[in-house]
């Protein structure tokens, strides 16, 4: 094969991979997941298997919080029509907002001063209904920082930000993260429906975390609660987190202060339910439909999750060798999100930093590994994630990068961004944790 061929050849298969990426996110949206599991019809709202007559409430209220807070309003008042009223919170601007509705801008990472303000609405919103009042919250990955107020007045909107920044670059999983975050916030944990009691109440979640764990989704604010104050007292030992917080959150540990949340026999869930709309899984199986259609053999794989990047990637990539001994071509399918613990400050995020510890151990061989985001954001970037394979660090040598140097500062985006290979297709309006696509003839 020339040089040219095999580069002909090397780029279709990077197209290929970002063609079954987009493909999935495409069929897994906001829009058609609620088009499959909501239907409202002469105000007899179904939501999964569960039927609400709107017109038996006093007051229907809406509380929309996660980076698909204003996909999913848009989503149900489409269903609904123009009589819903309530708060939305998300991390960006709507393109217009839906009339009826309060909207705020919090912070993601990190919770910023409306993230505060946001949550200090809801409650007094909540705080005053009563049992004849239907409260519909619809819940979506990212909801930990744009919705937030600390339990504990003490802790400032400062302290705030350094204790998640302490959090996030602890390199613990996203279930270990918000099990504290729970347990600092008025909010989380199911503080949020403790508030709504004694309305009846229905979530509605577009889930970025484990399908097994739905409590941890925008840190649970309302579900009973799986994790407990020991649970915290563990995970702040385990990843030396007391060092890293601020003095007014590493106080309520050493005093031993910090305030159980609402478990399930708690009477505030009595009359709550909660319905998943997507998840991971749907964008696996749309990823996987794709890439069927694209003539390839799915294998899916999801073992990895929550695992650190350097080893899901040996992982993954001894997978998809053993596999294509057998098939070819064949593409590896593996959801959920890797770790990564920061240590330099660099651009980017798990996603590139997954593929370009990929692309080191792949040169020269006839493999394409896609990871990214589904919500189009991935670390402090512009990008969701990249596309890389066996021809990526000879290019990148050939424009003056370090492939080594950029893994070790955490600096992958302007790497993948100079090689055309970063994933930019800004914030998607949905969050369905990560996806890792793996194709190898």
């Amino acid at each position: 094969m020339s040089d040219s061929d095999r580069e002909s050849k090397v780029r279709s298969m990077r197209n290929k991979a970002r063609e079954i990426f987009l493909r999935a996110l495409a069929e897994a949206s906001i829009a058609k997941g609620f088009a499959r599991h909501v239907h409202c019809e002469r105000g007899l709202l179904r939501v999964c298997e569960d039927l609400y007559d709107l017109h038996s409430y006093s007051r229907v209220l809406v509380v929309s919080l996660g980076k698909a807070g204003h996909s999913m309003v848009e989503a149900l008042s489409a269903q609904v029509g123009a009589s819903l009223e309530g708060i939305v919170a998300s991390s960006v601007e709507p393109a217009a907002q839906v009339h009826g509705f309060r909207y705020f801008r919090g912070g993601h990472p990190t919770p910023n001063a409306e993230s505060i303000q946001a949550a200090s609405a809801m409650l007094r919103m909540l705080e005053a209904q009563p049992a004849s009042a239907l409260i519909i919250f619809l819940l979506s990955g990212g909801g930990s920082s744009i919705l937030e107020k600390p339990i504990d007045e003490d802790i400032s909107l400062d302290d705030l930000i350094a204790t998640y920044r302490a959090l996030v670059h602890s390199g613990a999983p996203i279930v270990e993260i918000n099990a504290v975050r729970k347990h600092l916030s008025a909010v989380k944990g199911g503080r949020l429906a403790l508030a709504a009691f004694p309305a009846q109440q229905v979530s509605l979640l577009v889930s970025d975390v484990p399908d097994n764990m739905p409590d941890a989704l925008a840190s649970g604010p309302t579900m009973p609660d799986s994790t407990t104050v020991e649970d915290c007292h563990r995970i702040a030992e385990k990843y030396g987190l007391l060092k890293q917080f601020p003095q007014a959150t590493r106080e309520l540990f050493e005093r031993h202060a910090l305030e159980e949340t609402p478990k399930s026999d708690d009477l505030a869930f009595q009359r709550a339910r909660w319905w998943p709309v997507l998840s991971n899984r749907s964008a696996i199986e749309e990823a996987s439909v794709a890439a069927e259609r694209a003539g390839f053999l799915v294998h899916v794989d999801n073992s990895c999750d929550d695992w650190d990047y350097e080893r899901a990637a040996d992982y993954l990539l001894q997978k998809v060798r053993e596999l294509r001994k057998q098939f070819s071509p064949v593409c590896l399918i593996s959801g959920g999100e890797v770790t990564v613990k920061v240590t330099n400050g660099g651009v980017g995020g798990r996603n590139q930093q997954f593929a370009l510890a990929c692309a080191e151990k792949i040169e020269g061989e006839d493999i394409t590994v896609l990871s990214s985001g589904t919500d189009g954001v991935d670390g402090n970037s512009l990008a969701a994630g990249a596309v890389a394979d066996g021809s990526t660090l000879e290019r990148a040598r050939d424009r003056g990068f370090d492939a080594r140097a950029a893994l070790e500062k955490f600096d992958a985006y302007p790497l993948f961004t100079a090689l055309g290979d970063a994933i930019e297709i800004g914030p998607t309006g949905n969050n369905l944790r990560d996806l890792r696509i793996l194709l190898a003839y």
